[in-house]
């Protein structure tokens, strides 16, 4: 059975303020469907069933939508409220007693990839570290010129960034609570702590990741669905696009 995955509902998407003004980040659409709808489908369609929602901003819109949506059979989707202002560790410190001590999932609701989630948790399963983040090389926003000491010898156009970042899609094993509390961000204090620990793992995706951070990243999303070339779709589009 697969473990349950934590998606990460509660931010107030600041940057993305001509959308979440009206909804909350996580109801943001790509294709007339939230973004959270695809970051579950892009789970379910790798065989895993339960969800649990960290909600916050917003969280009564994210309970309707979650409660109101026909998910594929074997889909159970809840929604905690965590907290309006609550950072991201706290979050998931908040749904401790409702994962009872097993391995979960955890993710952002704003970011899709097409990762193998499968080969993600056989990775896990192989380091036995407490946890595992899976890391991309984005693509930069601009334009990089070549350079051979002063001379401009070319440019290219929005190469793929040479250094790791966090991508989201984790892997965690329950001591990583001893590591969270309320006030925790995740990225910063329990994830640098459990890398000075050894206990933190970088799974390597190549392919296909981005993050509706800003309107613009809304625009290239939406224009990647409207096209037919969405290649975080891994699922069944006629069964589940309809």
């Amino acid at each position: 059975m697969k473990p349950p995955v934590v998606i990460l509902c509660g931010g107030r998407g600041t940057r993305l303020r001509e959308r979440t003004e009206s909804v909350p980040k996580a109801l943001v659409e790509i294709g007339g469907r939230p973004i959270l709808w695809h970051v579950i489908q892009i789970y379910a369609a790798q065989g895993f069933g339960r969800f649990l929602l960290a909600t916050g901003y917003m969280g009564e819109a994210v309970a309707e939508f979650a409660a109101a949506e026909r998910w594929p059979e074997g889909v159970l989707v809840d929604c905690v409220d965590t907290g309006i202002d609550t950072p991201t560790g706290g979050r998931i410190a908040a749904l401790a007693d409702g994962l009872r001590g097993q391995r979960f999932c955890a993710t952002y609701a704003d970011g899709v990839a097409d990762v193998d989630l499968n080969a993600l948790l056989e990775f896990h399963d192989r380091h036995r570290a407490l946890a595992t983040v899976t890391v991309v090389r984005p693509d930069l926003q601009w334009g990089v010129a070549e350079l051979d000491g002063e001379a401009v010898t070319g440019f290219v156009e929005k190469p793929r960034s040479e250094h790791w970042i966090n991508g989201g899609f984790f892997c965690f094993e329950p001591g990583v609570f001893d590591h969270l509390d309320a006030e925790s961000a995740l990225e910063r204090e329990p994830l640098e702590r459990l890398a000075g620990d050894g206990q933190l793992r970088a799974f390597r995706h190549e392919g296909f990741w981005d993050c509706m951070d800003t309107y613009k990243d809304a625009v290239v999303l939406n224009d990647l669905w409207a096209a037919g070339r969405a290649p975080w779709r891994i699922w069944d589009a006629a069964a589940v696009d309809a």
